[in-house]
């Protein structure tokens, strides 16, 4: 019987017969921007938004909420300040350390300097006031732009102490989601993040990472997407079947979303279609906020127990749910918002706290081992011998009822045998004399 492809196969197979470049990223440093395809300046309108009008339940969702009151924090190379499509941007702040204050300033190289507004666009874009506007899934939504940089932006800052400082202050300035369109293409991270991830937790702000792409040559997730509470964001093309190029694979994938054929918003106000996962996790982001829109108090866990209990698994998953391609299934904000689901107590995407408990413990100082406290009865002692003993050497016992003995019959014995043996031999030899 021939064997089925597996799906790595038939997804390499399909890249190696692209006859486009599906993978081109930017790469600086530590952080990779989670762009797969050369963007490219189009002439589009709303209709080319196909998920807007798909199975992702966004119109369904709008009948009940666009966004109003949430808070969406876009942590990326900041959002232009001039379009239309970004009046919801409400507050910013660079941590980068060459940006401008208010983190509108775009860094980096000139596709870098648009990712930030191509993201921003896709969660919470206004629209530029025109009947084709382009719209983002939460266009009530307030957006803040935090800006990081990259070594091609001259950033002072080390990217691991921006990213920890951008989630503080987007906590502290009222945001209710996170998105982070980027990959430090490692699974370990800077323990300071751990602090940063939990704050952001315990205080009831979603983080959502993409999960990265494959088609550059990141086979598995890295960090943030592999930080657990993270809301982690897998890639598909329009019909449902996972990206070759912008998508990766990791079991921290929490739901997937389009990233292909995407369009957005650039600094500048044009319209630029792109792919990546980079489009991919603002989407989802964007549904965060009609979450939150409608139950402003509903905590982390089950703001995203909504869109894990609600998504739509893939045909290709058959029972396989959740899987390393598509997580749990499709993202259905429409059901998330409007069905019964039942509460819950833990984040199903892990708990971060307890990560650390376990994998930190061994680095840090003076932990003391835990104490046993447990009621079972302890066994009686055992009763120690007054004297060392050799099993094999003979004990007093022994030498006096079986060694010696036992060599006394012997030589008697023996002693009779030679006797006897000799009468014998002296009485044939007196016989042959006669």
């Amino acid at each position: 019987m021939t064997q089925r492809p597996s799906t790595r196969d038939r997804l390499r197979s399909r890249l190696r017969n692209l006859g486009r470049a599906a993978a081109v990223i930017v790469t600086t440093g530590a952080m990779t921007l989670l762009v797969a395809s050369p963007a490219a300046a189009v002439t589009v309108d709303r209709s080319s938004q196909y998920w807007l009008d798909s199975g992702y339940g966004i119109q369904q969702a709008w009948k009940t909420t666009k966004g109003k009151g949430a808070v969406i924090a876009i942590m990326d190379t900041g959002i232009g300040k001039g379009p239309a499509d970004f009046s919801g941007v409400t507050g910013g702040t660079d941590v980068s350390g060459v940006g401008s204050s208010d983190g509108r300033t775009p860094l980096g190289s000139e596709e870098e300097k648009n990712h930030g507004s191509w993201v921003a666009s896709l969660a919470a874009g206004r629209g530029d006031g025109s009947s084709d506007a382009l719209l983002g899934v939460a266009p009530e939504a307030e957006l803040l732009a935090i800006s990081i940089g990259f070594p091609s932006s001259g950033a002072t800052v080390p990217f691991v102490d921006q990213v920890a400082k951008g989630i503080h202050w987007a906590v502290d300035n009222g945001a209710d989601v996170i998105n982070m369109s980027f990959s430090t293409n490692t699974k370990d991270w800077d323990p300071s993040w751990d602090e940063a991830f939990k704050y952001a937790h315990d205080n009831g702000v979603v983080i959502v990472a993409a999960a990265g792409n494959r088609g550059s040559g990141t086979e598995m997730v890295g960090a943030p997407a592999t930080i657990p509470g993270v809301l982690v964001v897998g890639g598909v093309d329009r019909s449902g079947e996972i990206s070759v190029g912008a998508s990766t694979e990791g079991i921290t994938i929490g739901v997937t979303a389009p990233s292909e054929d995407l369009t957005g918003v650039a600094a500048d106000g044009q319209r630029w279609q792109w792919a990546g996962t980079s489009g991919a996790s603002p989407i989802v982001a964007g549904m965060v906020a009609l979450l939150r829109s409608k139950y402003p108090d509903m905590d982390v866990n089950n703001i995203i127990n909504r869109l894990i209990k609600t998504a739509n698994p893939s045909k290709n998953q058959g029972d396989d749910v959740p899987n390393a391609d598509y997580g749990y299934g499709f993202a259905s904000i429409g059901a998330a918002l409007n069905e019964d689901i039942e509460t819950v107590d833990a984040n199903p995407m892990g708990s971060l706290e307890k990560w650390i408990s376990v994998n930190r413990r061994a680095a840090a100082e003076n932990v003391e081992p835990p104490k046993d406290t447990s009621k079972v009865k302890a066994l009686s002692p055992i009763e120690k011998s007054s004297q060392s003993v050799n099993p094999l050497l003979p004990t007093p016992e022994t030498l006096r009822y079986v060694s010696v003995p036992a060599a006394l019959l012997l030589g008697a014995g023996t002693l009779i045998a030679l006797g006897a043996i000799g009468a014998t031999r002296h009485a044939k030899r007196v016989a042959r004399k006669k």
